[in-house]
């Protein structure tokens, strides 16, 4: 049996995360970009990820079929295999790193969740704390008063003088 791609993984990745077949995530990612950014571009890097999954593909069957069983190379398909094997290297460092990104993504999602989770408090409960918040800003009566003389931060060196000096 085949290991899974990288491709399959960040499918597997996205599908748990979100709860829903790639199929149904494509079309809300599509139909309503702005009620889950997350979601977006995780299948926004997933395209990108398909992409370089099909060159891992092509890449590994050209070396493949360069490199068969019982087949001695000539000398001029060296710099072929070569190639080949560079292009594979690099689209498989590709899908990587778009796999990281999707990683990265759903780490983001997971971390936003408890705060989208938590209940908003009701309008009485926020007008009691408001005044409870205002009075920390209050300045206490025991707190020491600033010094009159002392210069206040914006108070810097002059600025200078426009034009030339004489």
């Amino acid at each position: 049996m085949p290991t899974a791609t990288m491709l399959d993984q960040a499918t597997a990745m996205i599908e748990k995360t979100w709860g829903q077949p790639i199929e149904m995530l494509e079309v809300l990612a599509n139909r309503r970009p702005c009620e889950d950014p997350l979601l977006r571009s995780a299948m926004h890097i997933r395209t990108a990820l398909v992409i370089t999954d099909n060159a891992v593909a092509v890449h590994q069957d050209r070396l493949h079929a360069l490199t068969r069983p019982g087949h001695v190379p000539a000398f001029y398909e060296m710099d072929r295999i070569t190639g080949a094997a560079a292009d594979l290297r690099v689209a498989h460092a590709e899908s990587q790193t778009y796999l990281q990104s999707i990683r990265r993504v759903v780490e983001a999602h997971e971390a936003a969740a408890p705060a989208d989770t938590a209940p908003a408090p009701a309008p009485a409960v926020r007008l009691a704390q408001a005044p409870v918040a205002r009075s920390g800003h209050a300045p206490h009566a025991s707190s020491p008063v600033p010094d009159p003389h002392a210069p206040s931060a914006a108070a810097g060196p002059p600025a200078p003088a426009a034009g030339p000096r004489r």
